[in-house]
């Protein structure tokens, strides 16, 4: 495989995660597993929340398809830029989300206007703490227009 093709799937891999993540957080996560995923939206001063368990899966998901691919050629499997691809989105999820915007790790503070962006239309879906929640549901995806220009008021 190209060094073309393996960067490719790594960014494929990145944004289908986000995909995937607001299907799940908006079907499943606000549905069949709202009981966990609850935690999330209730105010909590512990460290971790049974909400993490979806990020531990995510994250054994990528750790599974990594050492699959290192049992052979890394440029020749595809297991591992996919679990790479996995990994990056979770770790920008991690900072931007639980050390950033919910400040659960850390306090970190930016004047970066993306992120900052970002941080304001996931305060926007934290709006209520019913089932039924507000959009946007993605990290990563929502209408940036928009927040950007609540980020001005």
């Amino acid at each position: 495989m190209s060094i073309l093709k393996f960067i490719s799937l790594v960014a494929l891999s990145f944004i289908l995660m986000e995909l995937l993540s607001y299907i799940l957080h908006r079907y499943i996560f606000h549905g069949l597993f709202w009981k966990i995923h609850k935690t999330h939206h209730e105010s909590s001063h512990s460290l971790f929340e049974m909400n993490d368990l979806f990020s531990l899966s995510f994250s054994i998901s990528a750790i599974v398809l990594m050492i699959a691919g290192l049992q052979e050629n890394i440029l020749e499997s595809i297991y591992f830029p996919i679990g790479l691809g996995i990994t990056i989105y979770g770790i920008l999820y991690f900072i931007i989300h639980d050390v950033y915007t919910h400040k659960r790790f850390a306090k970190l503070k930016t004047d970066n206007r993306i992120i900052n962006i970002i941080k304001k239309a996931h305060q926007k879906h934290h709006q209520s703490a019913e089932k039924i929640g507000n959009e946007p549901y993605g990290l990563f995806l929502f209408d940036y227009e928009l927040f950007s220009r609540k980020l001005k008021k």
